[in-house]
């Protein structure tokens, strides 16, 4: 039998522990809940379904450590990130290359679509600087006035440099094993359809990319660790893969692997191809889900305050 305790002050204490992640007004609220009921069983129902209000406070707690990173820390985390998503274009042109020439759309959409994942699962969970991730995971610091615009343009600046600098390093290093891997056909493929369109829908098929793993960050504060948040991971870049919707990142790799072997990109094509798609992925992310979810909750909280006080 678990022996309850029924000592405010102790209860406080317990529910300030680090480990518990930052104190909130449900944080404060569990405390109380802990007089009348176990505490073990309220916990454990918690830690399935974080309350909204939590998770807010912990993504401006995240994004306030991802501000205060020293430069060179944000350099070379990016530049890893960027990287690690030359695997998602290799993986891609790999499955381009092997279900082209059976002339089949929907087996070779679903086939990209499935491993297109990959390389964001492995950059995400290592903990790499991804600029879509933190496009909205550094703007709840800023609206909640923890943090200031100059800090937000510092942080985006260094890992988009970053991510940009690895994705050209990634793109050279898959053209140096291109004998080995033999997904030239696949590059080419790709590379057409980053440049293919014009800047209306690019822009538009960008935002939504943005939106989707700006939604992916979200998620990953909601849920546990491990595997639940590579799932989560795996949904929403999986969606992107399925849509053919541009990410700036993954984009300017699969762009750099298209030129390296042998596309006829043009400088202003390309240069307008990563203007479009990286403001597209910035507004996707900051505006559709920082800004919607810090909105909604701040206002959510105002309302419950607002009757408390009544």
């Amino acid at each position: 039998m678990v022996k309850k305790h029924t000592d405010k002050d102790q209860l406080d204490k317990d529910a300030a522990q680090p480990d518990e992640g930052p104190i909130t007004e449900r944080g404060i609220e569990r405390g109380e809940e802990d007089e009348d009921f176990v505490p073990v069983i309220i916990k454990r129902s918690d830690e399935s379904v974080r309350h909204p209000d939590d998770v807010l406070e912990k993504a401006i707690t995240h994004g306030l450590e991802q501000l205060k990173r020293s430069s060179v820390s944000l350099i070379l985390s990016s530049f890893g990130a960027g990287l690690i998503l030359g695997f998602t274009v290799m993986a891609v042109a790999v499955m381009a290359t092997l279900t082209a020439p059976l002339q089949d759309p929907l087996l070779l959409r679903i086939s990209m679509a499935l491993v297109y994942p990959l390389g964001f699962i492995v950059c995400i969970m290592v903990g790499t600087q991804l600029f879509t991730e933190h496009t909205a995971t550094a703007v709840y610091p800023v609206l909640s006035g923890k943090a200031g615009l100059k800090q937000l343009g510092r942080l985006w600046g260094f890992v988009l440099v970053g991510n940009l600098l690895g994705a050209a390093a990634s793109a050279g290093l898959l053209d140096l094993a291109e004998e080995v891997i033999l997904a030239r056909e696949g590059y080419i493929h790709v590379g057409r359809h980053l440049v293919g369109f014009s800047s209306g829908p690019l822009f538009f098929s960008s935002m939504l990319a943005g939106w989707l793993m700006a939604l992916g960050g979200w998620l990953i504060l909601v849920t546990s660790p491990a595997l639940s948040q590579m799932f989560c991971i795996y949904i929403v870049t999986f969606l992107i893969g399925l849509g053919g919707l541009h990410h700036s990142i993954a984009g300017s790799c699969e762009l750099f692997a298209y030129i390296f072997v042998g596309g006829n990109a043009t400088v202003w094509e390309s240069v307008r191809f990563l203007g479009v798609a990286i403001l597209g992925n910035l507004i996707g992310g900051s505006v559709f889900v920082a800004g919607f979810n810090y909105t909604h909750i701040r206002k959510t909280q105002e309302i419950g305050n607002g009757s408390a006080e009544s």
